[in-house]
């Protein structure tokens, strides 16, 4: 009898830790997506302006359930370079009923020779 209620804490266990890593690679995932959609947008984006291009980035942040605001990043072009810099902080689940903050940031530089008809 010992053995079997030491296989199922060992179960349990291991059963925990899978579940805290699918939460923690799905949030990662969304961010990684985000970042890429984000960047994606600022490659072909010389036909929209920075308001426009600022209003995108919130677009995805809310397609992707990301906790970004207007205040959580910064999006500057010049010329043909447009750079997007942000943080933002989101609630993982780890445990049943204990989640932890978790802190993401991102940066995208971009660089397109495609004419700037967006101002």
């Amino acid at each position: 009898m010992g053995k079997l209620i030491k296989l199922v804490v060992k179960l349990a266990i291991v059963a925990l830790a899978a579940n805290a890593a699918w939460h923690v690679m799905t949030a990662y995932a969304a961010h990684y997506k985000f970042t890429d959609a984000v960047q994606q947008t600022t490659l072909f984006g010389n036909d929209k302006s920075v308001e426009r291009l600022k209003a995108r980035v919130l677009e995805l942040a809310v397609e992707y359930d990301l906790p970004i605001g207007e205040d959580e990043f910064t999006l500057t072009r010049d010329n043909y370079h447009t750079i997007v810099d942000g943080s933002y902080t989101r609630k993982v689940d780890l445990l049943p009923n204990y989640s932890r903050d978790w802190s993401f940031t991102f940066h995208v530089d971009t660089f397109s020779e495609a004419p700037i008809t967006g101002k």
